[in-house]
């Protein structure tokens, strides 16, 4: 179907938006279908938890059907905030978002009973539904064989065959979701196909009684939610508005608890995945032979308790060992751009005030920064290249026996990982982490992480302070990251062992299956993270480098300048030789900027701050770069560059 065919179909109600929620377990491609059916670039990743933020958008072209992207969550339990969240949406319960019109159900076709979990419970909220089983491609080449149409009668929903990132599925996606849309007949109750024993089914019925006499639900969601209800921690706080229904669950919890002997969760989990795997079964046709895949493989050297730790630090090295090698003849051409780009405003710009804003402010200042945009470029590509690949899940395993002992769950190592790039989505990502106290930690421990606004920072104090090869600057780096890493494990022991103290609960992660990054998806990401930086150069460090030059500049001191004009006078006529004459110049002009900038208003800022830092090692020069720093880490550099 056309963009102009699906228009003149929404035409007779164009002034509604129908809303979509899109759903579906960490990493089975959501966010990759949610681009491709909105034209969108968000970022995907090939390991858990990549969608930590709202994404809604609208269907590509000219629809009235606006998706919105929900975290990937593997049941809706709302055992974790992601589920927390996504149970209010689709239930109609979220303040800032409306009830969805309809489902897109996303499942990993290579992991159809655990991602029919989510699915059936969501179907069972009586909304309008579409499963795009994804990955198809993988399914067939393990071997295996999908009736679609058969698992389509069995859950009694559409069911549609996509391939996320070569776009396959998309069109039949978008007519299924608009048919949905646009049907009048409100969708029946459907009938549970799957049943408990009779006292819970006892219970259920009564729940589900409650929950619509008190609005939890209407009559196609209720037998849905009652389920949810029932598999959830019931117990309620002061001043719960909902105490009265969770009341009622916990009481009924009870019954059954001393009725059937087991957890009611067991039994409901228990009961939905036989049925599951009845359907599965059914409609799937699996490979006779199964040989060891190349990703058991694979696995058995890079999670080895040995060998996979060697190849991790092995993977780090290399990353900070090429973010040196690789971007060091580019960061030289860009300061050659730089050199050229003031000596022009030198040669044109007529000597003044404005003269020296443009090249000892702008240009220096701006400019001292952005050279080290290759830096960051390679290191997000080397992220990207980890992230798109699948390593970074067999990373997180591989830590979670260091981090456990420090207090940190093994969830942790995304967010803490993330925070090299950027501390705000490294917080963002820890709400994963279903135990509020692991969440918290991660929380106030992430910002100790070398964030890349350091990176600079780092460069010039290793290139100025050490003046070695590529190699042994790559390995001062690493130990500059590391002890940032030091820094937030010690900040956490101390933290879990005594204002967080608690129990240090399971580590489950999904090890997705390794794939070569698609080159597009990984440009994509660094730029997107890149671009950031160049972002921030060009509004909050440029704005503060223009006020560090007038903090640098003023108040000026006629009696600075007199002396200094008289001593230029005299080296010009006494000196013969020119290249003498030359040095001696260069040498007398630094000495009058450091004492304009010691009389300017930075400097006696920084000389009023020196007898605190100067046990530190550092003077007031360096005084002056930590109050720019204050703006922005990266500032630190752009300052040093004009002081």
């Amino acid at each position: 179907m056309t963009d102009s065919q699906a228009a003149a179909r929404f035409a007779p109600c164009h002034q509604r938006v129908f809303h979509v929620a899109v759903a579906g377990n960490p990493n089975c491609g959501k966010t990759t279908l949610f681009n491709a059916l909105t034209g969108l670039r968000h970022k995907v990743g090939n390991y858990p938890g990549v969608t930590v933020e709202k994404r809604e958008a609208n269907l590509f072209g000219d629809s009235p059907i606006r998706l919105l992207d929900l975290p990937g969550i593997y049941s809706l339990s709302a055992r974790s905030p992601d589920e927390a969240i996504s149970q209010d949406i689709l239930l109609g319960r979220a303040a800032d978002t409306p009830r969805p019109d309809a489902v897109l159900l996303v499942a990993d076709a290579t992991a159809l009973e655990r991602n029919l979990f989510l699915a059936s419970q969501i179907i069972e909220l009586g909304l309008p539904t579409v499963l795009a089983c994804n990955m198809m491609d993988l399914l067939k080449q393990a071997g295996h064989q999908l009736d679609l149409d058969k698992l389509s009668s069995r859950l009694g929903v559409p069911v549609i065959p996509t391939i996320g990132p070569r776009g396959q599925g998309m069109n039949a996606v978008r007519e299924s979701l608009e048919a949905a849309c646009l049907s009048d007949a409100p969708s029946p109750p459907r009938r549970r196909a799957w049943t408990l024993s009779e006292s819970a089914e006892r219970e259920v019925r009564q729940i589900a009684a409650l929950v619509r006499e008190r609005g939890y639900a209407d009559e196609r969601s209720a037998d849905g939610a009652a389920l949810l209800l029932l598999s959830e921690d019931s117990k309620a706080g002061d001043g719960d508005p909902e105490a009265p229904l969770r009341l009622a669950v916990h009481e009924a919890q009870e019954r059954l608890a001393r009725e059937c002997g087991e957890d009611v969760t067991f039994e409901l989990t228990a009961r939905r995945y036989a049925w599951l795997r009845e359907i599965v079964d059914d409609c799937l046709n699996r490979s006779v032979e199964q040989k060891r895949s190349m990703n058991d493989r694979i696995d058995q050297v890079l999670t080895h308790r040995v060998w996979g730790k060697l190849c991790f630090a092995l993977v780090m090295g290399a990353l900070f060992y090429g973010v040196f090698a690789l971007a060091e003849p580019l960061m030289g051409y860009i300061q050659e751009g730089i050199g050229w780009l003031q000596n022009q405003i030198t040669a044109k710009v007529s000597p003044g005030l404005l003269r020296d804003l443009l090249r000892d402010g702008v240009v220096a200042g701006v400019g001292a920064v952005v050279a080290f945009f290759p830096q960051i470029c390679i290191l997000f590509l080397f992220l990207a290249l980890l992230e798109d690949s699948g390593y970074m899940a067999r990373a997180a395993f591989l830590m979670n026996r260091l981090m456990s002992r420090v207090g940190l769950h093994g969830k942790s190592f995304i967010p803490l990982l993330s925070s090299h790039a950027c501390a705000i989505p490294g917080i963002l990502a820890a709400r994963t982490i279903e135990n509020p106290r692991d969440r918290l930690t991660t929380i106030l421990v992430a910002p100790l992480m070398s964030c890349s606004a350091r990176l600079p920072v780092y460069t010039l104090l290793i290139a100025a302070a050490l003046p070695l090869g590529a190699t042994a600057k790559a390995g001062v780096m690493f130990t500059m990251y590391g002890l940032g890493i030091v820094t937030a494990f010690v900040v956490a022991r101390v933290l879990k062992g005594t204002l967080l103290r608690g129990p240090a609960p399971g580590f489950i992660i999904e090890l997705p299956p390794y794939r070569l990054p698609h080159l597009r998806s990984v440009l994509w990401v660094m730029w997107d993270r890149s671009k950031l930086f160049l972002t921030r150069a060009g509004t909050i460090i440029l704005a503060m480098t223009i006020l560090l030059w007038f903090m640098t500049t003023f108040p000026r001191s006629k009696e600075i300048a007199q002396r200094y004009k008289a001593e230029r006078e005299r080296l010009t006529t006494t000196i013969v030789d020119e290249v003498e004459r030359t040095d001696q110049l260069a040498e007398l002009a630094q000495r009058a900027s450091a004492d304009f900038i010691r009389h300017s208003l930075a400097g006696r800022l920084g000389l009023l701050m020196e007898p605190a830092i100067r046990p530190l090692g550092f003077n007031w020069e360096i005084g002056i770069g930590l109050i720019g720093s204050f703006a922005a880490r990266e500032m630190f550099v752009s300052t040093m560059g004009i002081v």
